[in-house]
């Protein structure tokens, strides 16, 4: 279940002020997205990173960050199984192309944390 997503080309610098903006709100535990919504996100979080070429001149960079609802209180079971909560920074650099246009816009993607308006 997607809760929002957000996907644009911007500016490197741009970028890397987004990104420093959502480290700041996740030291304070609260991320803020889209109009008026924001997220608990845990003191424990899982992270990936991946880093792909997709082609000659296109290449891609995913960050996720996942975690169990810290406002839960799981089971020792549930604790062990993969975090269903999601929030994942998606930024893609790429060459001549917007990060909306991707091969896989079909596929469903995880809810995008986008800076606060």
């Amino acid at each position: 279940m997607d809760i929002y997503e957000d996907a644009r080309t911007v500016s490197r610098a741009d970028l890397a002020a987004w990104l420093r903006q959502v480290a700041s709100q996740l030291e304070t535990g609260q991320v803020f997205y889209g109009a008026a919504g924001t997220i608990t996100v845990a003191d424990q979080v899982y992270c990936e990173l991946e880093i792909e070429q997709e082609g000659k001149d296109e290449y891609s960079i995913e960050i996720e960050f996942s975690w169990v609802n810290p406002t839960a209180t799981p089971t020792a079971e549930a604790a062990a199984v993969e975090p269903a909560t999601e929030a994942t920074v998606q930024p893609a650099v790429e060459a001549d192309k917007p990060t909306a246009e991707t091969d896989d816009a079909e596929d469903e993607q995880p809810a995008t944390v986008s800076p606060a308006a």
